[in-house]
C-alpha cells in the first residue's frame, strides 16, 4: 500500500484523487495541501466525496507542512497536482520532496482525462490571465448560433462546503447567487450566463459530466489557471499572451496546453508590441508546428460615465491574473489610461488585512488593487482599503461587477473586454468543420 499526499489547491488535486485514487486499493491518499488560495487548508475532503475507504475523509493541510507530513505520516509519494507555476517553482517543491525522501510525481491527461459521450472543445492557456474567459465565450456563442445546444464545464473552484459543491448547475443569476460565491466565482459565472449558456463547475467531474452530456450536444470545456483539461478533448485550443512573452514555455502546465493545441490564440496582439508578437508566434511554431494560429485582441471597454481627466483613480484588478499569474496590472489599467487618467492611488500604503499580505506575499504587484473575495473577510478587506485609499473614483478591471456587493460612496466604472479575431484564420475559420460534423452527429441522434 502506498501513503500519497496530493498537492494541490482545491481543483486538480480533487479531480486527480477521485480518478484515479479514490477507488484504488493499493494506494492510500494520507493528505491533501494546500497553496495558492486562502482559507482552503486546515480543513477535510469530506467522506461523502472520498468514498467508502476513508470514512473520516482526508485532511487537507497548508503546503508549508509538507516535510513534516512526509516524515510523521511515512509517505511514499507526493503527487503535484496544481497549475501556473514556473519551472524553476515545480522543481523547488520536488527537491524538497525528495529531500524528504518521497518520489514526486505528475499525473498526466491519459491517466486523469475522462471520457464524454458528447464532443468536446477544451480552452486552456499558457498562463492565467491570457483570456480563457473571453474565448470560451466567443467559441460557445459561435456555437450556440450554429443550433448547438451548449454546457460550458468551469476548472473547479470549490472553496466553500465541498459537499453542496459536488455538482453545480447555473443557469439563472439566481442559481448562482444561490451558491453564496466568491468574487473569482462570480468573475467566471456571470457573463456566460447572462449570455443565456449554461455553466458547469463543483469538485466531482465524472458526476458534472454525466449531467452536461444530458442536454447538451457539446461540452465546452473552460479552464483554470493554464491547467490542461480533465476532459478528453476533440478539439483543443490552448491561449498564449505576448505580454508576457517567452512565458508559453516557461511554466507548468502550460507549456503542455501549447504542445496539446490543435489551434493557439495569439491574444492580446493590440497591447503588446510587434516584437513580442513575433517572439510568441516563433516560441509555438518551434513547440506545435502543426498548430493553426489565430491572432486576436481583447479591446477593453470603460463603462459609460463623467470624465476621468483629472480624478485620482484606484484601479481593482482581476485578482488571479495580477497575483499567481505574475501580471503588476491588467484591464483596469489599460482602461483608466485609455481615458486619460494622469493620477492612479496606490492602495499598496493603505491595504489592511488580507489584502496587505497579499502584496508581501506577490511583491510584483504594481499600485493596483487585486480583487480578492474569497469571503466575507476578504471582502471587508477589499472595501477598508478602498475606502482609505482616498479615491475618487474606481476602475475595475475585474471581470464582476464590484458595484453589486461593494457598497461605496464613490462611482465604480466597470472595464469590459471580449475577444475580437484580427485577419484570418478566425474562430468561425477553425470552427466551421467541426460545427458541421457536431451538427450531423446531433441530426444521427
Amino acid at each position: 500500500m502506498r501513503r500519497i499526499v496530493i498537492m494541490g489547491a482545491g481543483g486538480r488535486d480533487f479531480h486527480n484523487f477521485n480518478v484515479v485514487y479514490r477507488g484504488d486499493p493499493d494506494t492510500e491518499v494520507v493528505a491533501f495541501t494546500a497553496a495558492q488560495i486562502p482559507g482552503i487548508d486546515d480543513r477535510r475532503y469530506p467522506a461523502e466525496l472520498a468514498g467508502e475507504r476513508y470514512p473520516r475523509g482526508i485532511p487537507i493541510r497548508p503546503e508549508a507542512e509538507l516535510t513534516d507530513l512526509i516524515r510523521t505520516l511515512r509517505v511514499d509519494e507526493v503527487v503535484f497536482a496544481y497549475s501556473d507555476l514556473s519551472y524553476d517553482d515545480v522543481m523547488r517543491r520536488a527537491a524538497i520532496v525528495l529531500a524528504a525522501g518521497a518520489s514526486f510525481t505528475l499525473l498526466g491527461p491519459d491517466a486523469t482525462m475522462l471520457q464524454s459521450t458528447r464532443p468536446v472543445l477544451a480552452v486552456c492557456a499558457a498562463r492565467t490571465g491570457c483570456g480563457k474567459s473571453q474565448t470560451s465565450r466567443r467559441i460557445a456563442a459561435l456555437l450556440k448560433a450554429a443550433g448547438l445546444r451548449v454546457a460550458m464545464v468551469r476548472h473547479p473552484m470549490p472553496y466553500g462546503d465541498l459537499v453542496a459543491m459536488r455538482v453545480q448547475r447555473f443557469a439563472t443569476q439566481a442559481d448562482i447567487d444561490a451558491s453564496n460565491p466568491t468574487i473569482e466565482e462570480r468573475e467566471e459565472y456571470e457573463e456566460p450566463v447572462r449570455q443565456g449558456l449554461i455553466m458547469y463547475a463543483g469538485v466531482d467531474y465524472e458526476a458534472i459530466l454525466r449531467q452536461a452530456e444530458q442536454e447538451a450536444d457539446v461540452i465546452v470545456w473552460d479552464g483554470g489557471n493554464n491547467d490542461f483539461s480533465f476532459y478528453q478533448p476533440d478539439l483543443t485550443i490552448t491561449v498564449v499572451d505576448p505580454l508576457r512573452p517567452g512565458h508559453e514555455l516557461m511554466y507548468h502546465p502550460g507549456e503542455v496546453n501549447v504542445r496539446l493545441a490543435d489551434v493557439i490564440v495569439v491574444n492580446k496582439i493590440d497591447s503588446a508590441d510587434d516584437a513580442s508578437v513575433a517572439q510568441v508566434v516563433a516560441n509555438v511554431h518551434a513547440a506545435n508546428p502543426t498548430a493553426t494560429v489565430v491572432r486576436a485582441a481583447s479591446p477593453v471597454t470603460l463603462a459609460a460615465g463623467e470624465p476621468l481627466v483629472g480624478k485620482r483613480v484606484l484601479v481593482v484588478e482581476d485578482g488571479p491574473t495580477i497575483t499567481h499569474g505574475g501580471m503588476p496590472f491588467g484591464a483596469g489599467t489599460v482602461a483608466a489610461r485609455h481615458a486619460g487618467v494622469a493620477e492612479f492611488v496606490d492602495p499598496r500604503p493603505v491595504a489592511v488585512g488580507s489584502l496587505a499580505a497579499t502584496y508581501l506575499k506577490y511583491p510584483h504587484i504594481g499600485p493596483v488593487l487585486p480583487a480578492m473575495g474569497y469571503g466575507d473577510a476578504q471582502l471587508a478587506d477589499l472595501t477598508a482599503t478602498i475606502v482609505a485609499s482616498g479615491c475618487e473614483v474606481v476602475v475595475n478591471g475585474s471581470p464582476f461587477a464590484l458595484s453589486t456587493l461593494l457598497h461605496l460612496d464613490v462611482p465604480i466604472r466597470d472595464a469590459t473586454y471580449e475577444l475580437r479575431e484580427i485577419g484570418h484564420p478566425d474562430l468561425v475559420d477553425v470552427l466551421g468543420p467541426w460545427i458541421q460534423r457536431w451538427q450531423q452527429q446531433r441530426g444521427q441522434a
